[in-house]
């Protein structure tokens, strides 16, 4: 497999450019490049509208939005900012779409992070109900997509495949009710707070998010939903019927570099997935492979399946490899998720960006404050219920938790 160029294209989408050579020259050997790659490369499919609407038809967002598909535009944007023309109910915010969103994820962000800095339960359980709701949908049997379904057809209380995100559809029903009055959808709550908890989260970047999705009550279908113990040629097979490439899958998969996880093996509830649970590096992908971990980090069986399948241990190993491996990993996921958060959408045409409302970007300067305890946990031991909560918590786990 072409690792280096899969790489390559997605580094061109962070403007690190060749002396000499300009950026739609990277771009175009990106692409080229990208279809190289033994899993694939990053998704290119078109998906809904923009797969039979003409160029002439497209407004300025359906643009932006093909161009993100297909990899010619970036899916993440870490420079853009916002501030609110005024209160909620002005005619100034009013006149903007996305103001509200403001207000939305000021709300969101204060319940997503500890006190130590690290993203908490509720950022986690923010992003992984932004991919349930989305992935309820399939190029051959249809389903829902992201259309806010999962929490308005009741299907977080009522699905197995849903387990353990009883809470956050709660809370984001809150959410929902406090802004509804100003237009607002589930559907788009659902994959703004994904996006909001994603950058709040150390080190994570500042996915491109649209608004303007449809609800709706109809429940999606059963058994879209992937299992912790599929191997991976049925989940390469299972998300390409969702139009991910085995490459576009591996990114994806990054997201559980902040989990905890809570039901794969209940006698283990709280285990993170890394040594750093709560940032959005890298970790997850070296340590996955890492047959000496640490005894605290637990691996989900899938995973593990997909990081040593021969058509993506290549890119698996190369998200792993440091700061560019980073690079090239919030490049790769914020074109994936994008496309993710649209899936089952048949109105992204009519969409309206507002990624500039978003929370900044904690950049590479990130410390851990309380590192000797983290290591300790990781190591087997501080094992109290108490270190297990302050990690939950996005909290500094305390001296005396032992």
């Amino acid at each position: 497999m072409k690792t280096a160029s899969f790489i390559t294209a997605l580094l061109a989408g962070v403007a690190v450019a060749h002396p000499g050579m300009n950026m739609e020259q990277i771009r175009e050997e990106a692409r080229l490049q990208n279809r190289q790659s033994g899993g694939g490369g990053g998704s290119t499919e078109l998906i809904g509208d923009l797969a039979t609407l003409p160029d002439a038809k497209l407004t300025k967002t359906g643009r932006e939005i093909k161009a993100i598909l297909t990899l010619q535009s970036s899916g993440q944007d870490q420079a853009s900012t916002y501030e609110a023309p005024g209160k909620k109910n002005s005619a100034e915010c009013k006149a903007d779409k996305c103001c509200i969103w403001k207000f939305i994820a000021d709300d969101m962000v204060k319940q997503m992070v500890g006190n130590a800095g690290r993203c908490n339960s509720v950022a986690r359980a923010s992003v992984r109900l932004g991919f349930h709701d989305a992935s309820s949908w399939s190029k051959t049997s249809g389903g829902t997509g992201a259309d806010g379904s999962i929490i308005l057809a009741n299907e977080c209380h009522t699905r197995d495949d849903n387990k353990g995100l009883e809470e956050i559809c709660d809370t984001m029903q809150g959410w929902f009710d406090k802004y509804k009055k100003y237009g607002v959808s589930m559907a788009d709550m659902i994959q703004f707070a994904a996006n909001v908890a994603t950058v709040a989260c150390p080190l994570g970047p500042r996915v491109r998010t649209f608004v303007g999705r449809k609800d709706t009550t109809k429940a999606s279908p059963p058994n879209l939903l992937p299992s912790p113990f599929q191997k991976s040629d049925a989940l390469f097979k299972m998300f390409a019927q969702k139009s991910f490439t085995p490459d576009g899958l591996v990114a994806l998969l990054g997201a559980h570099t902040t989990s905890q996880q809570r039901f794969v093996d209940p006698s283990r509830a709280g285990a993170p997935q890394d040594t750093t649970p709560g940032v959005w590096d890298v970790a997850f992908y070296g340590q996955t492979l890492n047959p000496r971990t640490p005894p605290a980090v637990f691996k989900i069986p899938s995973d593990v399946s997909i990081s040593q399948d021969p058509k993506v241990i290549d890119t698996w190993k190369a998200f792993g490899a440091g700061r560019r491996g980073q690079m090239a990993w919030n490049q790769a996921y914020s074109s994936e998720y994008v496309r993710m958060s649209l899936l089952g959408v048949p109105n992204m045409n009519d969409l309206t960006e507002c990624t500039k409302v978003l929370p900044p970007f904690k950049g590479a300067d990130f410390q851990m404050p309380d590192q000797s305890e983290l290591d300790k946990f990781m190591n087997g031991i501080l094992k109290s219920p108490q270190a297990v909560q302050a990690l939950d918590a996005g909290n500094i786990i305390p001296p005396t938790a032992q």
